[in-house]
């Protein structure tokens, strides 16, 4: 009979300590891609110029507690002291120059490090080459799994994102219904994926290894489990995997997405051979289905002035118990991208 009993306090001291020891290894200070480590270092910096301020606060809060408390009578008391320029130009100047310091730091960064601004280094000692173009990955965030399509290589994946190691990406997002967040921490800072509306990041990984992603904006039910895996692969290794998701991967069609867009929960990684071609682009402009005019389309129409006659004709008036109200007759679809009124729509409103 084998019995257990309680680690006593000391042993589990040794197990707090391993725990406290690995916080300081955490993959978001110490990252594998070059945005990444710009931003820590970025952190490290403000910090170091705050703590100049705060360090010295705390210190002399304390010092000035023991040396003037009741039982030291050898202090110095003088209640009539109320100035000193030079004291006033320390208290008052030393945190300007560190807030000017920060808002230099903060301006610089915030161009230097812009997700939409294409990459110009692979690291801090190696520039961009000269013709480099960078992997394009179209992400979709869904309810509540990762859409990755690489229009290059004319494949997609869910929940498993593939990258060839120093090579600069840049991804292109949004989102099939709710704001989201794309993340992986080894590589670069959060960016928001917002459903009609592409945002960008530019990022590189400058070391291979398995990595996670994850969804840092709450989405849903499905949200704790909104998370891929990343896979930072040599040249050879990522032509391999594109090579094995060409030969065993589906077709992703129109109709296909519309069954994936559906909320789900835990997916398992899904390998597509091949995509229909504008997808992503009916993704973006919310015309997957084709039941409505895409948004790009509303928004060229918009600019030109409007539909004018045509825009009248798809609006008829109906009536209701509560007086007559306008409502829409027709919109410009695919097969129908006059905008007419249908029969059915027009005996509908009547």
């Amino acid at each position: 009979m084998r019995i257990h009993s309680r680690p006593k306090r000391n042993q589990r001291f040794p197990q707090r300590l391993v725990i406290l020891m690995s916080l300081s290894s955490l993959i978001v200070m110490k990252p594998h891609g070059d945005i990444a480590v710009q931003q820590a270092q970025l952190i490290v910096t403000s910090t170091f110029l705050m703590l100049l301020i705060i360090v010295p606060v705390i210190a002399l809060t304390l010092f000035f507690a023991y040396k003037y408390r009741q039982s030291n009578t050898k202090a110095t008391y003088t209640p009539d002291w109320d100035h000193s320029t030079k004291l006033e130009l320390v208290i008052w100047g030393v945190p300007l120059l560190i807030i000017i310091a920060l808002g230099a730091i903060t301006w610089i960064s915030t161009h230097k490090l812009d997700p939409f601004r294409p990459l110009d280094r692979i690291d801090a000692q190696r520039p961009v080459p000269a013709g480099t173009q960078p992997l394009v990955v179209n992400v979709v965030a869904m309810d509540w799994k990762w859409l990755f399509l690489y229009p290059e290589q004319g494949i997609a994946t869910v929940n498993e994102l593939a990258l060839p190691v120093d090579r600069p990406v840049e991804f292109r997002m949004t989102a099939s219904t709710v704001m989201n967040t794309f993340y992986v921490p080894a590589m670069a800072g959060m960016v928001y994926a917002m459903p009609g509306m592409q945002t960008k990041l530019n990022a590189v990984m400058n070391k291979t290894g398995t990595y996670e992603g994850l969804s840092a904006n709450y989405s849903g039910a499905g949200f704790s489990d909104m998370r891929f895996k990343v896979l930072s692969l040599t040249d050879g290794d990522f032509e391999a995997w594109v090579a094995n998701n060409q030969k065993g991967g589906e077709v992703l069609g129109r109709a296909s997405y519309l069954q994936l867009e559906k909320p789900s929960h835990k997916d398992p990684v899904r390998r597509y051979a091949k995509v229909e071609d504008g997808l992503y682009e009916a993704v973006l402009n919310r015309c997957v289905d084709g039941q409505k005019m895409c948004a790009h389309q509303m928004m060229a129409i918009d600019a030109a002035g409007g539909l004018g006659k045509g825009n009248v004709d798809g609006v008829l008036r109906q009536s209701t118990g509560r007086g007559d109200r306008s409502v829409v007759a027709a919109l410009c679809t695919p097969d129908n991208p006059l905008g007419l009124p249908r029969p059915d729509a027009a005996a509908a409103a009547q």
